[in-house]
């Protein structure tokens, strides 16, 4: 049962970084970086998924001091397919042309990119390196998904302004808000999934 979420959760991840980008209003520092290199070097935005989560699989190896979680490649290619399919599909099914549908667009995207990283993570199965460096910078600094995620989001930030990324005000609020969102919904969600998973005992007496 916990795969079905993991599969929901990378869906709905990867939805919301499709909503993102689509919304031209600016994306997520990491996205930002992927639609830098896509546009400077080539490849798809979802094939520099995958060879960034190479990079950051070793540089989480280096930071935790144990052997590389090459497993969580596996979720990176998953949602480097997943954001290809999803771009596809929206490029050619709705064009948003307004400001309002641009913010609508975005604010979703934000949304779900919340919900499905808190829905795939709380599974436990080969996190995207990107999430799982959350993880171990939240431990290092002993504080919450919240900093953690930011941490990163500023680092990605200076990279994709070098790279020429879509950086604009939805970068500026994912900087801010996202990592508070991913903190606000992994409790309730696990604990939906949870229940899900492990139903409540009931007495028989």
């Amino acid at each position: 049962m916990k795969y079905i979420f993991y599969i929901i959760g990378i869906l709905l991840l990867t939805l919301g970084i499709a909503c993102t980008i689509q919304s031209d209003l600016g994306t997520s520092p990491f996205d930002a970086v992927l639609v830098g290199l896509a546009s400077n070097v080539g490849l798809t935005v979802g094939s520099w998924e995958v060879i960034v989560a190479l990079l950051l699989i070793g540089c989480n190896s280096f930071l935790i001091r144990q052997k590389p979680e090459v497993l969580g490649l596996v979720t990176a290619i998953i949602t480097g397919i997943g954001i290809d399919l999803w771009l596809f599909v929206l490029s050619n099914l709705l064009i948003v042309e307004s400001v309002q549908g641009q913010a609508i667009y975005f604010g979703v995207g934000l949304f779900l990119i919340g919900v499905g990283t808190a829905t795939y993570l709380h599974t436990n199965f080969a996190p995207i390196p990107v999430d799982r460096l959350t993880l171990i910078l939240k431990d290092i600094t002993k504080t919450n998904l919240f900093v953690g995620r930011t941490l990163i989001y500023l680092l990605f930030l200076v990279v994709a302004l070098l790279l020429g990324g879509p950086i604009g005000i939805g970068t500026i609020l994912t900087v801010c808000f996202a990592g508070l969102l991913l903190n606000i919904f992994m409790n309730p969600i696990a604990k939906a999934i949870d229940r899900v998973i492990v139903p409540p005992v009931t007495s028989n007496q």
